[in-house]
């Protein structure tokens, strides 16, 4: 009898395994009944931009947080699939640092090259998942939005690939209620030339606050003040940057911070992180956790160890992405085709406290990268994964980081060769900080 398996989401992860199995049946394996069923209306995961924020026109939870001249904050060569280099996808070599269009772009073009799309069921969220002993399979109930019709089905694995960067942590302020300006989280931030002009405050200290942040100095914001919650960024900003510690309340337009500072403000910005937030899985199923390097519960980042039928891509902080979604991918895909034989579940979990032992060892930047590059090592030597030089690309991540220390304005502007061609991007033909539009065609050059 032939496994059927259901993904749940059509991102990066999700394609990342129909592209693993894909690539299996090319090689004459028998491959699984495969469904995909993903929420959004295309395929792409967060790298869909739409205007919407909130609920979609179908009441359902918004899964996008991209927003309008989003460009890479990493290299391209770190997160190039080992199959499918931006070489091949455009013709030509591109810079380093793409907008979202051209990742999107990319990302798209692969899966197009596979035909794998006729796997997806679209606007079809998952509402339930269920597992049963008896049968050893699992019941996915789904809501097809465009017939407005619910159905369940069974499968013997499920692979959630749902991502964890679309269901917002949102604290609360005290005072924030009242605050005469804009408040939201970075999940509905769009459009920075909405905050030309204004003094704009962000919460965080991480990735999406330092990149919203330049994003409004760019397009004209008049300053922008980030506040921490354990430790500034210590970037070299502008004069019109500044870094204080954790915002206390607000008073009218006045932010207090834990220092006793004050600043008035015209727009709040939470960029206070996401939740893994699954509320189709039932406890038994449930990943727990923060955002961190090694969740445990999952064998080699990936396996359910509680249920080995159940899989998880993508649940990690994440240096490396599009390959090493493919990375687990492929390791998955060799789990489920009874390739790779899995431990028992105390040799699974005893593996895993070894890498979070191993994680919680690292004391910088650098530990981070090389514990990932690691981590995505073991993963490619263990299936036929096309080695795409990770100890080369955690090098890249590193001298990216010097990139941005030196000065986070310009990072954008250096060029890196890539691992599967040695081919070096060109310079784009416009430094970041003046390059406002973002569309695919301005940054290939194809118009003005």
């Amino acid at each position: 009898m032939t496994l059927r398996i259901a993904i749940i989401g059509a991102g990066p992860s999700g394609l990342a395994q129909l592209r693993a199995f894909e690539s299996a049946r090319l090689a004459g394996a028998e491959v699984p009944e495969i469904v995909c069923f993903e929420k959004q209306e295309d395929w792409g995961g967060i790298w869909n931009y739409t205007w919407r924020t909130g609920l979609d026109e179908f009441g359902e939870p918004v899964h996008g947080s991209m927003y309008r001249y989003l460009w890479s904050n990493g290299p391209k060569e770190a997160l190039e699939f080992a199959d499918y280099s931006f070489e091949e996808h455009f013709g030509r070599p591109i810079p380093s640092y793409p907008p979202r269009a051209v990742l999107w772009d990319y990302i798209v073009g692969r899966v197009k090259k596979s035909d794998v799309r006729k796997y997806i069921r679209f606007r079809t969220p998952v509402r339930d998942v269920v597992y049963d002993e008896a049968t050893a399979k699992f019941t996915v109930t789904v809501h097809d939005l465009l017939a407005d019709h619910v159905y369940s089905d069974t499968f013997d694995y499920v692979v959630v690939a749902s991502g964890h960067f679309s269901t917002p942590n949102v604290p609360y302020f005290p005072g924030v209620e009242k605050f005469p300006g804009r408040v939201m989280h970075a999940h509905d931030f769009r459009d920075a030339a909405e905050f030309a002009g204004k003094n704009m405050l962000l919460v965080g200290a991480s990735y999406s606050a330092e990149d919203i942040g330049i994003q409004c100095y760019k397009y004209g914001a008049t300053s922008v003040t980030f506040s921490y919650r354990t430790k500034p960024m210590g970037f070299a900003f502008p004069e019109a940057f500044s870094e204080v510690p954790l915002l206390l309340r607000v008073e009218g337009k006045t932010a207090y911070f834990k220092d006793g500072s004050s600043k008035e403000v015209d727009a709040i910005v939470l960029c206070t992180g996401y939740q893994h937030h699954f509320p189709f899985l039932p406890d038994g199923l449930r990943l727990k956790t923060n955002n961190r390097l090694w969740p445990l519960g999952l064998y080699k980042g990936v396996v359910w160890e509680k249920n080995p039928k159940l899989i998880y891509l993508g649940m990690q902080d994440q240096y490396y992405t599009f390959n090493m979604f493919d990375a687990q991918a492929w390791f998955a895909r060799d789990v489920i085709l009874g390739k790779i034989k899995l431990p028992s579940y105390e040799a699974m979990a005893d593996d895993s406290l070894s890498w979070r032992a191993r994680e919680e060892s690292s004391t910088s930047a650098s530990d981070d990268i090389d514990f990932q590059t690691a981590y995505v090592r073991d993963l490619i030597d263990r299936t036929d994964y096309p080695d795409f030089k990770p100890e080369v690309v955690g090098e890249q991540f590193k001298e990216w980081k010097h990139h941005k220390e030196e000065d986070v304005l310009t990072y954008r502007d250096y060029s890196f060769p890539s691992t599967l061609t040695g081919t070096m991007a060109p310079p784009h033909h416009t430094k970041w900080i003046e390059a406002l539009d973002d569309s695919l065609e301005a940054f290939l050059g194809k118009k003005a």
